[in-house]
């Protein structure tokens, strides 16, 4: 699935969109803006064994940790580490 994350260059903020072609326009989806930057991101990897079919926080992120205490850096990151 063509998704993206992208950050918003006047707000800041940082939004997973979906873009179908190299021609779609993307705008915030909080402000509005044009002016985005689509960053890079790694595919989410899981390490352990999930408590149920659909993602979430009984999971563990690549380094073996859950999402929440594994002092991930942010979107792409693992662990903090870039």
């Amino acid at each position: 699935m063509p998704l993206f994350d992208f950050l918003c260059a006047d707000c800041g903020h940082v939004a997973e969109m979906l873009v179908f072609s190299d021609e779609t326009t993307v705008h915030c989806e909080r402000c509005g803006s044009g002016n985005v930057k689509k960053l890079m991101a790694a595919h989410s990897s899981l390490s352990g064994t999930p408590s149920s079919a659909m993602p979430g926080p009984g999971d563990t992120a690549c380094c073996g940790s859950s999402p929440g205490h594994a002092g991930c850096a942010g979107p792409g990151s693992c662990c903090g580490k870039a």
